[in-house]
């Protein structure tokens, strides 16, 4: 069944965006009646029937509520450096999504290897994973800042962590972020943080954390720090 995205939901009607509408018209070429899906980002899944087939304002009736998401029991907030090459930071966006999370802020780092990202492209890749994987919650997008302005950033979670590979007696994230409602990790760049930036990060707050023992990729890092702080709380509901 094909899922669809739409922030205009009202009573058993949804209207989809220009996006979307010209996906469902031109691209799939679906016809009024039609069986969907449509998912609101905010936790409900619905099945209905397409009604209107237009290129910018294709709408779905007739919707049935199949799935309304609980809020994860946990809050995770990843800050990473993007990648040299965009296809393995979508690769991170994507895996992070499917696993869950609600919101990702790039950090632009000292060592960092890209400073423009291109939005429109991301938002299209979390919301291609959250179809994909019918998780009907879509994560907070953030435009990238400075390190230094997100480490002072107000709306961080007293829970604040940073992973980096500089030698010293690191506990685990696993071990720290046990019991946190709310938590956010930063993960650096290829060349990692600096000392600077650890120092900086640690004045503001944040505990210096090993995400383990193997050096990893900054993408492979940000999906261990995802599947880490989900496996505390499979754990924690059993």
């Amino acid at each position: 069944m094909h899922v669809f995205y739409s922030t205009l939901i009202q009573g058993k009607q949804a209207i989809l965006n220009e996006e979307e509408s010209l996906h469902l018209a031109k691209v799939l070429r679906l016809r009024e009646g039609e069986l969907v899906a449509v998912m609101d980002g905010k936790g409900s899944y619905y099945e209905g029937r397409v009604e209107l087939v237009h290129a910018r304002h294709a709408t779905i009736n007739n919707l049935e509520l199949q799935l309304s998401s609980k809020p994860r029991p946990y809050i995770l907030h990843v800050g990473i450096s993007p990648t040299k090459m965009m296809e393995r930071f979508e690769w991170f966006l994507e895996k992070a999504v499917e696993i869950g999370i609600d919101r990702i802020s790039p950090l632009q780092t000292k060592r960092s290897e890209r400073s423009v990202l291109k939005m429109n492209r991301l938002e299209k890749i979390v919301l291609a994973a959250m179809k994909q994987s019918k998780t009907p919650l879509f994560p907070q997008l953030d435009e990238i800042r400075s390190f230094d302005q997100w480490c002072s950033d107000s709306d961080l979670p007293q829970a604040r962590f940073i992973a980096h590979c500089m030698p010293g007696d690191k506990p685990y994230l696993s071990q720290q972020a046990s019991g946190q409602r709310e938590v956010c990790v930063f993960i650096g760049p290829e060349g990692d943080f600096t000392a600077d930036e650890v120092q900086l990060a640690i004045q503001h707050g944040f505990q210096a954390v090993s995400l383990g023992e193997s050096r990893l990729r900054a993408e492979t890092a940000g999906i261990v720090a995802c599947a880490q702080i989900q496996s505390i709380w499979q754990s924690n509901l059993r």
